[in-house]
């Protein structure tokens, strides 16, 4: 495996040719790896289905785990989202970017297909330079932690490169993963919001912004209800109401 694959993005005075190259493997359906304020990610144009697949695939995971969707901003989330509630938009105006992964009902007229998502989506807006940088040019992404299903997430491009290797057609290096905590999970599907993970931003800063039940107040967003063998960056399996694994 050739670690040309690997392109410096750590100086945004000079990533833009890594930036570029990064761009144009999007729009070929084609698979990056970019860092982001948890773990490194592996993304995907969320709207090419087949690019979408090529991203599970190179995890080793079925469509049952679909992947969230990372937005460049806030103003991203009308465009994918449908009836979200006032408190989920509290928290999305309080907390992104950063470590808070929403799951609402996806619009219907959306052309894509994340998997087996229940007509619903987790969105983020990522906390960090380099994809931020790269979801301003591209468009939403698809995007899991960057790494096969089971192993830990990579906080290196060269760890991500180890595991993924050549199914992965450029690694975006921004240095270490600054964060390494995943981000916090909220079902904002149902009538209450709902923890899903704690992560990296606890229930009483939640709280703070918006009524959320937490893992005292519902059985259902216990951290023993996670699936089995899941990434550390991944949250529970998706039920009814959930669209299941949020790598970030």
């Amino acid at each position: 495996m050739s670690l040309t694959r690997i392109k410096d993005a750590t100086d945004p005075a000079t990533w833009g040719p890594a930036l570029d190259e990064a761009v144009h493997t999007i729009a070929r359906g084609e698979l990056v790896v970019l860092p982001t304020d948890t773990v490194y990610g592996i993304a995907a144009d969320a709207f090419t289905p087949a690019a979408v697949q090529a991203l599970l695939d190179a995890k080793g995971r079925g469509r049952q785990m679909p992947p969230p969707v990372l937005m460049p901003d806030l103003r991203t989330l009308d465009g994918l989202a449908l009836d979200v509630p006032d408190g989920a938009r509290a928290l999305a105006a309080e907390f992104w970017p950063g470590g808070l992964t929403l799951i609402v009902q996806a619009q219907p007229s959306l052309a894509w297909d994340l998997g087996e998502t229940h007509g619903t989506v987790a969105l983020r807006v990522p906390d960090h330079p380099v994809a931020l940088a790269l979801l301003r040019r591209t468009g939403p992404l698809a995007v899991s932690s960057a790494n096969r299903t089971g192993q830990p997430a990579g906080v290196t491009a060269a760890e991500a490169h180890r595991q993924l290797g050549e199914r992965v057609a450029v690694y975006l290096d921004g240095g270490d993963a600054p964060g390494q905590v995943a981000s916090t999970i909220v079902d904002a599907t149902g009538a209450v919001l709902r923890l899903v993970r704690v992560g990296a931003i606890p229930l009483d800063r939640l709280r703070a912004i918006a009524p959320v039940a937490g893992t005292d107040d519902d059985a259902a967003a216990s951290p023993a209800a996670t699936t089995e063998a899941a990434d550390p960056a991944d949250p529970p399996a998706p039920t009814d109401r959930t669209a299941g694994e949020p790598a970030q």
